[in-house]
């Protein structure tokens, strides 16, 4: 049975949208049993050392508190499969902000007096929190995030570099950035004979309930993790995070349900960022701009908990033509939190740097930068050799130029005036990986013409359960509003995280054999369904697990205009246009609105976004959205998100590829290219605040 046209791709309206402005969509923080008392988290005050004395006799005394866990009294956990989730377990601080006591009490108000009336005594040992180029416990991973290999070279790049007649050589620097989801993190706990059902804020319940079976020591069927509205994640949600365990903890030990929302200070601290990167970037090329040399080398940070290496010189293995090639991954273990994932961890990154040396390069030729790129597309992936699956990216370029006017450009920078505002406009291109993981779906035909899928999805704003309901209804020839999605809980068929622009990909595979299994059942079944209906259920495993011979990659072009203020240093972008090759497009409305928010987000980090880490107390500063900047309405403006439709064949039986993240890869980079077109002053640090232009202007 074929897919239906007039059903995939379709702006077909998210079906939970009603129940979100109307309130009625509970959140992990709103499933409140009877008798539920409330956690507080204790953050350690020191950077580095051990916890010596934990008085709890005034917090104890504050009317309400329940009780106060400390690595003293809390329940012994097993190991954990991540060791940020070993909380409470001993008297260990390996950074600011680690959780040293829980206060749990009949209210939130009486859990955070509590909290504040906590003594905690330590000895301190010295810290080191400071990332630099030259940091003497630099070393070279094995691995970065992904599973890529922490180094890559490819013929001799440094001396193709020194040989080449234009050169461009330099260094990028970004600073921490916080994924500040609109819903904090938060988890409620409770058990019931034996069996301990959890509401969590998380992009897989599935990930969660596995992680809370292995540090509890319980078969998995003694748990279930819902996670059936989501409040935004970004990747912090993405694995599961302590407050989760804390919450089973505590319920554990008190015997009543517990609900723990962390406060958006902690959040910092306890739930990952996207880590600093200093980027130097090597570019070696002929004349007519065609490259000879890439060098891409990141220099990062990790915890002293756990190994995570942004993979930020990944993306130069993969974006243009090049002989000679050297992509390499430092990192060095600080008294940090842990880093994590952030929307497009590594390609986020490495694309800033990447596509502003492109920049750079275009300049020092006196080329086009839209040229440029086309100059250096290569024929099948640089790093691996393999074909490209598909690979539009400069259709993307081609016609994101004639939407935003690209040839009325005149490439001279600081020439163009309006009052006091100094105007420029930039380019800069975008890929992410498609990948895709194992899932399982069942599908069932009821006989009053209606369907049920049941898959472990998890929808995080994206709208997961309509694009659901499209794949299936596609395949079942009926229309989406025949089909109920049951997805967001950890009872229901086993599914992939939302993460990695991945879930549509991951689920809709699952989703789409399950349907296509179905429909061949229906079809030969002799007379009317039985009262129970007809069921099948399929799984992936078979699918994910053959290697593609096809690099699979999205790709895109990112147009920035933007006005300096030549007085104040204030930088307004005007028009961003985001020109994407991301597969099959399988709801118009949905697609771009997550081209658009990862637009959005791109912004914020090349004009808002930056975060740091205080020297001396060994915290990030900017631990709160008053101190952190968000982009507000004020500072979106004219964005544009538009696709070119992909056959791609060799991806699933969609053809669908992941479109969550790649709205904000380019972005930072086409903005801070803009700048230096308005101004002339070339910038290589985010963000782009006035403190930092204000030298550089007339």
């Amino acid at each position: 049975m074929s897919d239906s046209p007039q059903v995939l791709g379709a702006p077909v309206v998210r079906r939970e949208g009603r129940d979100k402005v109307t309130g009625t969509a509970r959140y992990a923080a709103e499933h409140t049993a009877p008798g539920c008392l409330y956690g507080w988290v204790v953050p350690a005050t020191v950077a580095s050392g051990r916890v010596t004395a934990i008085r709890t006799a005034d917090a104890l005394a504050v009317p309400g508190v329940h009780t106060v866990l400390t690595h003293d009294n809390a329940p012994r956990l097993n190991e954990p499969d991540d060791p940020i989730l070993a909380v409470l377990q001993d008297d260990r601080v390996p950074h600011r902000g680690w959780p040293v006591a829980l206060v749990v009490a009949g209210s939130p108000e009486a859990a955070r007096a509590g909290a504040a009336a906590v003594h905690v005594e330590y000895v301190t040992t010295g810290h080191d929190v400071v990332l630099t180029g030259d940091h003497p416990a630099l070393y070279t991973p094995e691995e970065a995030n992904g599973g890529h290999p922490g180094l890559r070279e490819r013929g001799d790049a440094m001396r193709a570099f020194d040989a080449a007649p234009v050169r461009i050589d330099a260094v990028y620097t970004l600073h921490p950035l916080h994924n500040h989801p609109m819903e904090p993190h938060a988890s409620t706990a409770l058990w019931a004979d034996g069996h301990l059902t959890v509401h969590d804020s998380s992009q897989g319940s599935t990930a969660v309930r596995d992680s809370l079976a292995q540090a509890l020591g319980l078969d998995r069927g003694s748990i279930t993790v819902v996670s059936e509205h989501v409040g935004g994640g970004f990747g912090s949600k993405g694995t599961p995070r302590p407050q989760a365990v804390l919450a089973a903890m505590a319920a554990r030990h008190t015997g009543l349900p517990v609900q723990i929302a962390l406060p958006r200070r902690y959040m910092a601290s306890i739930v990952g960022h996207r880590a600093p990167t200093l980027q130097r970037v090597r570019l070696g090329a002929d004349r007519d701009g065609v490259l000879s040399s890439v060098s891409h080398e990141i220099v990062t940070q990790t915890s002293r908990i756990k190994e995570f290496v942004e993979q930020a010189a990944v993306p130069a293995r993969v974006m243009y033509a090049s002989p000679h090639s050297r992509t390499e991954h430092r990192v060095a273990a600080l008294d940090v939190p842990s880093p994590s994932w952030m929307r497009a961890p590594g390609e986020a990154s490495g694309m800033y740097a990447l596509e502003s040396a492109m920049d750079e390069l275009a300049c020092a030729l006196g080329l086009d930068p839209v040229e440029l790129r086309l100059r250096n597309e290569p024929r099948t992936e640089p790093d691996s050799g393999r074909p490209f699956s598909s690979r539009n990216l400069a259709a993307c370029l081609t016609e994101g130029a004639r939407r935003f006017g690209w040839s009325l450009r005149d490439p001279q920078p600081a020439v163009r005036e309006e009052g006091p505002w100094l105007l420029g406009t930039g380019v800069a291109s975008a890929t992410y990986p498609v990948l895709v993981s194992k899932s399982v779906a069942s599908a069932q035909a009821a006989p009053d013409g209606s369907y049920r899928i049941r898959v472990n999805a998890t929808d995080i704003g994206t709208g997961a359960r309509t694009v659901l309901a499209q794949i299936a209804a596609s395949v079942l020839g009926t229309a989406p509003e025949n089909v109920r999605v049951d997805i967001g809980s950890s009872d229901l068929p086993t599914a992939s995280v939302a993460g990695g622009s991945s879930g549509t990909a991951s689920w809709g595979s699952a989703v789409h054999k399950a349907a296509t299994a179905l429909a061949h059942r229906v079809a030969g079944h002799a007379g009317p369904l039985p009262p129970e209906g007809i069921a099948v259920t399929a799984d992936t495993g078979q699918e994910t697990a053959q290697e593609s011979p096809y690099a699979r990659h999205a790709f895109g072009a990112h147009f920035a205009e933007v006005a300096v203020d030549s007085l104040t240093g204030e930088v307004r972008v005007r028009r961003l246009l985001g020109m994407y090759a991301a597969g099959r497009i399988l709801n118009s409305r949905t697609a771009r609105s997550q081209f658009i928010g990862g637009m959005v987000m791109g912004l914020g980090m090349a004009l808002t976004e930056g975060s740091t880490v205080d020297p001396a107390f060994g915290d990030f500063t900017e631990s709160d959205l008053a101190s952190y900047h968000v982009p507000s309405c004020a500072d979106v403006p004219d964005i544009q998100a538009h696709w070119i439709d992909e056959d791609d064949r060799h991806l699933n039986p969609m053809g669908s590829k992941g479109i969550g993240e790649i709205g904000i890869v380019g972005t930072a980079a086409a903005i801070g290219n803009a700048v230096r077109h308005a101004t002339g002053a070339r910038l290589r640090e985010l963000p782009l605040t006035p403190d930092k232009l204000l030298p550089y202007l007339p």
